[in-house]
C-alpha cells in the first residue's frame, strides 16, 4: 500500500521510539496454527481446498446453478469474514464465493514467499478454475479491488462485472493509516512486530477504518487479531508492503467490464478522492458514496452498502 512520506525527523524519532518501546513491552506473541485457529473461525460452511502447497479458506454459498457466481475479495490484513453481512444479504438468489487470501486469514503465506500482484492474479485464477468458475462478478475491497481490477485486465472475457469497495491501485496519501500497517513498513521494527502483537494495537488499527468505531465489537477485534497471529501472516504482512504502490495505474483506464464504485465518505485511508479518479479512468463506471461509513462499508453497514450491489446486479 502507501509508502510513508518524509517528516521532520525529531518528531517521527520520538514516534518511532514511543512505537518501539510498546511493541517490545508488549512481549513475545506466539503464532498459532491454522487447525487451532480453524475451531473458532472456520465453522460451517467453510471448507479447505488444497491448491498450490496451500489449504485456501473458503466458503461457497447459495444456489449452484448461478451461471455468473460473485466472488468477493477483501483487504489486507482481514479475511472472508468481513463480506459476511453482503452473503447474507445475496446467498438467497445468488451464488457467493469468499476465501482468504494467501497471507491473510486462516489460508497463511504463500510458499515462495512471493507477494506481487502478478502472482495474486495468477492465484485467483487458478482457484476460480478449480472449482470451474468460468464467468463471474467480481468484487473487491482495498487491496482486494486492487486484485479485482488486476484480473479484470488478466481475464476480461471471465469478468462479467467489476465492484470496487474503497480499492487500492493509485499511489495514494492517507488522511490516517492504522498503525499496523505503519510498523509493517518501517525496516526492523517490523521484524519486530513478527514476534510480537499488542492487541491494542491491533483495536486502533481496526478503529481507525470505521467512520463510527463504536462499532468496533470486542468480538470483532478478537478475529482481527487472532488471524493476523496465523502462523506466516506477519511476515506476510510485512512482505506485502515491500511491493511498489501504483506503478501500474496508468492501466486502470483499460477496463472494460461494467464497473461499479463504491466508497466510503469517510474513509481516512484511502479518501474519496481516489474513488473519484476510479470513476473518471473508467469508462462508463457509477460511483456510490456511502455516506458516514469508511474504509470497511460492507463490514461498518452491510445492508446500507450491499443496497447499490443488488441495484447494480438486478437482485429483487
Amino acid at each position: 500500500m502507501h509508502t510513508l512520506q518524509p517528516a521532520s525527523k525529531l518528531p517521527r524519532l520520538l514516534g518511532l521510539m514511543l512505537i518501539m518501546m510498546t511493541v517490545l513491552i508488549s512481549g513475545c506473541v506466539r503464532d498459532k496454527s491454522a487447525r487451532e485457529l480453524s475451531k473458532k473461525w472456520a465453522p460451517p460452511p467453510s471448507t479447505f481446498i488444497v491448491l498450490n502447497d496451500m489449504d485456501i479458506h473458503m466458503r461457497d454459498e447459495g444456489p449452484r446453478d448461478d451461471p455468473t457466481p460473485i466472488v468477493l475479495l477483501h483487504g489486507t490484513s482481514s479475511s472472508l469474514h468481513t463480506w459476511q453481512g453482503w452473503v447474507d444479504q445475496l446467498k438467497g438468489s445468488r451464488r457467493v464465493i469468499t476465501l482468504d487470501l494467501p497471507g491473510f486469514g486462516l489460508t497463511g503465506p504463500f510458499p515462495d514467499d512471493h507477494y506481487d500482484m502478478d502472482h495474486y492474479v495468477v492465484f485467483l485464477s487458478n482457484f476460480l478454475n478449480s472449482l470451474n468458475v468460468k464467468r463471474y462478478v467480481l468484487v473487491g475491497n482495498s487491496f482486494g479491488g486492487n486484485l479485482a481490477w488486476h484480473m479484470a485486465l488478466a481475464h476480461p472475457a471471465q469478468v462479467d462485472r467489476l465492484i470496487l469497495v474503497d480499492a487500492g491501485g493509485y499511489d495514494y496519501q492517507p488522511k490516517s493509516m492504522p498503525i499496523g500497517f505503519r510498523i509493517a513498513q518501517i525496516p526492523l521494527l517490523n521484524k519486530v512486530m513478527e514476534y510480537t502483537l499488542p492487541r491494542r494495537m491491533v483495536a486502533s488499527s481496526v478503529r481507525s477504518v470505521y467512520a463510527d468505531d463504536s462499532k468496533v465489537t470486542p468480538e470483532l477485534i478478537d478475529r482481527y487479531y487472532d488471524l493476523t497471529l496465523r502462523a506466516g501472516n506477519r511476515h506476510a504482512l510485512v512482505q506485502r508492503f515491500k511491493q511498489p504502490v501504483g506503478v501500474d495505474a496508468y492501466r486502470i483506464h483499460l477496463v472494460t467490464a461494467p464497473t461499479l464504485i463504491l466508497w466510503g465518505a469517510e474513509d481516512q485511508l484511502i479518501p474519496l478522492e481516489y474513488g473519484q479518479k476510479f470513476n473518471q479512468d473508467i469508462k462508463g463506471s457509477q460511483l456510490v458514496v456511502l455516506d458516514h461509513l469508511g474504509h470497511v462499508p460492507q463490514e461498518e453497514d452491510p445492508v446500507k452498502s450491499v443496497a447499490p450491489v443488488k441495484t447494480f446486479l438486478d437482485i429483487k
